[in-house]
């Protein structure tokens, strides 16, 4: 069923949130708070395009975007004739609603996820994310869970690998030019990395930040962390959206600096976009 390789992160206490000072306010990534976590797995990448089909096969799942009848394409990315283009976001215009855009049509009706089975699945719900969890015996990771793994045992640090951007080769999936116009691809991708790109850390999760947003079993409240448990915190009981970790293949420090292990953003749970999947834990 579920066949994603495991990787175990050992009991421990670690300091969560945002030591630097690079989150936005409303994220809420402060205050820095103790964390104590009992030992767990999680996937050492996120689920990939080829182990939901196997899940949509043994169940005939549809997804919410398949539901709906449209997701959310990047503009660069469209492949669609223009009577299935919705609208673009309002906030946001780079974002077009796309008719038939879905899980196995990442970029509207006239694509395919040929030859991208190995890449992570997108256009995925939260509400989808959890139906393929009960299906594979597992569970979405609380956001603390999330940070510790991808922080791989380096307490403090902004990224899975350092304080820093390595200045000799690209570290993760993430945009490089002018956003929202201009993506030079120097990382050697526009759109989603296979899910086994560029380096894992030291606990061996690979691509915890960039490439693409990760849901977690969390809501999501700004205020959480003046108030959370030391002890396996779960999050708030209540809310209107759920937690999203790692960043995406289009964050720029120009529009969206959250490709970094502190960051928070979040969506409602119905929501579904083209830079988004998850990974699952035990």
């Amino acid at each position: 069923m579920h066949e994603i390789e495991q990787v175990v992160v050992p009991v421990q206490t670690f300091a969560m949130g945002d030591a630097h000072g690079d989150g936005a306010r409303p994220d809420g990534e402060q205050p820095v708070h103790p964390v104590r976590l009992e030992a767990f797995s999680i996937d050492a990448t996120t689920v990939t395009v080829a182990d939901f089909a196997r899940f949509v096969d043994a169940t005939g799942y549809r997804t919410e975007a398949e539901t709906f009848g449209y997701s959310a394409v990047f503009h660069l990315f469209l492949r669609a004739a223009p009577d299935d283009v919705l609208g673009r976001a309002p906030q946001t215009p780079w974002w077009l609603g796309v008719r038939g855009a879905d899980w196995a049509h990442p970029f509207g009706p006239l694509s395919s996820v040929d030859g991208a089975v190995d890449h992570p699945v997108v256009h995925v719900s939260w509400n989808d994310a959890q139906a393929y969890c009960t299906w594979a015996g597992r569970r979405l990771p609380t956001e603390a869970e999330w940070e510790c793994a991808a922080r791989g045992g380096l307490s403090g640090l902004r990224y899975p690998w350092g304080d820093a951007l390595p200045g000799d080769a690209w570290a993760c999936n993430i945009w490089q030019g002018k956003f929202p116009a201009t993506n030079t691809a120097a990382d050697g991708f526009l759109a989603t990395a296979p899910v086994r790109s560029f380096q894992p850390n030291a606990y061996g999760l690979w691509q915890p930040v960039g490439n693409v947003w990760e849901w977690c079993a969390d809501w999501f409240d700004a205020g959480y962390y003046g108030r959370s448990a030391m002890d396996n915190p779960r999050g708030p009981s209540t809310g209107n959206a759920r937690v999203l970790r790692g960043g995406s293949y289009l964050c720029h420090d120009s529009y969206c600096n959250r490709y970094r292990n502190a960051a928070r953003s979040s969506n409602t749970p119905d929501s579904s976009m083209g830079n988004a999947g998850f990974r699952t834990v035990a």
